[in-house]
């Protein structure tokens, strides 16, 4: 068939690889950080941005021919943020970001004006946070005014790239994994709720158009496909090839989870937060806020760092001799506890050793995300099988995934087959599956329910074997704890 192209804009830099349509396999590579202008804030941390940045470091990660012969290109992006244009087409201010929480309050105010959490779950899947961009048209109807009042239509980071490699279009297009991010999109019938938009910003705006995923934006005058594009947690979960019956569980400071599902969620918690995925499916979500974050404290407290605390935490037992942490040093959203501190329970004269705690550490930030795993098992999400049952995969990314006490314990408290893989740029691959999936749809070679057959990514795959009687035992001993410290705070049902 050819070969594609696949693009991730994310928070700090764009990242592009080309690759075979028919086998996936990566032929070039690009890469480029955003521009930081003098006194501004590190890409990653920024809340706002003026978008033409994310055209130059596509610029500049595209040199030196990396694009020559590619025939499709697919987009991915960072989630939640908001573009809002005047009439002309033209930025009304800049694009403000996911990670911006000054719409905290105007979210609350969302969710009392509907009627509260259950009318959002059932509105459109999610309870609005300040990530929404529901949110964020909120805090601009109230807080800029005049720029709310020019703003005609809006987009997310990734519809806005697609628009601009089309050449800014009369009609703009977004994705199912796009709109189920805004807050005004149901994942469950398809459909915008231009009420909620009014609700937000006072009257209505002009919205994108919702591609399915084998659909094309459109094509540019040289003939290059340009496919629909999608958020890079969509992105990275087609990229991984993630199915039913798998999981992904992401290691950052703080921790995500999800699972491909066959239909949308409503939960009325706030605790799961339901998005369409890159493939027509869905993408159930539970965050978790402290993953690295409990380990990297305890590390500090032991005087070490992260690989010195896994090697002390294999050198102690299951169990840490009873020594059992809650890793909720920052409160908690699984289970809901924002204002609570960490626990560390079963203190004895033998378990006050520093082994017993670092891997007091590790079973509780594993048992915290076990947990997460359990509240959509919960809810009927087929996750690696249910508790105690080694089936299905749940596969570990971010840096500690590599940690050799990680991979020791994560099968056995998870109850199912660990998969760590190779690192790489799966949103970015994701992307150039759906460029070409789009292109083989095109060219009749493929079906617009069956996506390109690639290569799964070379990884370590780690099995509990006989050790899933030991886990079991480690999270009674933890749940113990955590139901006699907060009775009641963890609900997997819902």
């Amino acid at each position: 068939m050819g070969i594609v192209a696949g693009l991730d804009s994310s928070s700090e830099y764009t990242r592009i690889v080309v690759c075979d349509t028919d086998t996936g396999a990566v032929l070039r590579q690009g890469y480029a950080p955003h521009p930081v202008e003098s006194g501004e804030a590190p890409a990653g941390k920024r809340t706002e941005i003026d978008p033409q940045a994310w055209l130059m470091s596509l610029g500049d990660a595209a040199t030196g021919g990396l694009l020559e012969g590619v025939q499709a290109i697919g987009v991915s992006a960072q989630e939640q943020g908001l573009l809002a244009l005047d009439a002309e087409g033209a930025l009304v201010r800049p694009a403000l970001l996911g990670n911006d929480k000054r719409a905290q309050s105007s979210a609350a105010d969302l969710i009392d004006a509907l009627g509260g959490r259950t009318a959002w779950a059932e509105a459109v899947g999610t309870v609005p946070s300040a990530a929404h961009p529901v949110a964020k048209l909120r805090w601009l109807a109230r807080n800029e005014p005049e720029s709310a009042q020019r703003t005609a239509a809006v987009l997310q980071p990734h519809d806005w790239l697609v628009w601009q490699l089309l050449g800014r279009p009369a009609r703009r297009t977004t994705d199912r994994g796009g709109a189920s991010s805004t807050g005004y999109w149901s994942a469950a019938t398809g459909a915008y709720r231009p009420d909620l938009v009014e609700l937000a910003l006072g009257r209505q705006v002009g919205l994108p158009d919702v591609l399915g995923p084998a659909e094309p934006a459109g094509t540019t005058p040289e003939g290059l496909l340009i496919s629909a594009g999608t958020g890079e947690t969509m992105a990275a979960s087609f990229g991984l090839g993630v199915g039913l019956g798998d999981a992904v569980v992401s290691l950052g400071a703080s921790g995500s989870i999800f699972a491909v599902h066959h239909e949308a969620l409503a939960d009325s918690t706030g605790t799961i937060t339901c998005f369409a995925d890159a493939t027509g499916m869905h993408l159930p979500v539970v965050q978790v806020l402290n993953a690295v974050r409990p380990l990297r404290g305890a590390a500090e407290l032991l005087s070490t760092d992260l690989e010195g605390l896994s090697a002390l935490a294999l050198k102690s037992t299951p169990g840490s001799y009873g020594l059992v942490m809650l890793p909720y040093l920052e409160g908690e959203r699984t289970p809901r506890l924002p204002h609570t501190a960490g626990t560390l329970a079963g203190l004895r004269r033998e378990s006050m050793k520093p082994e017993h705690l670092a891997r007091a550490a590790f079973e509780g930030m594993l048992c915290g995300l076990a947990d997460a795993l359990d509240v959509l098992r919960g809810r009927g999400v087929s996750v690696g099988g249910p508790p105690g049952a080694a089936r299905g995969r749940v596969f570990l990314l971010g840096a500690a995934a590599e940690l050799p006490a990680i991979q020791a314990m994560a099968p056995a408290l998870f109850g199912a087959q660990v998969i760590v893989p190779q690192a790489a740029d799966y949103a970015a691959l994701g992307a150039a599956r759906q460029a070409a999936w789009a292109l083989g749809v095109a060219q009749g070679a493929l079906s617009p329910q069956q996506p390109p057959l690639w290569q799964g990514p070379a990884a370590q795959v780690l099995d509990p074997g006989e050790d899933l009687a030991v886990g079991q035992a480690v999270r009674q001993q933890y749940t113990a704890v955590r139901e006699q410290t907060h009775p009641g705070a963890f609900n997997p049902g819902g």
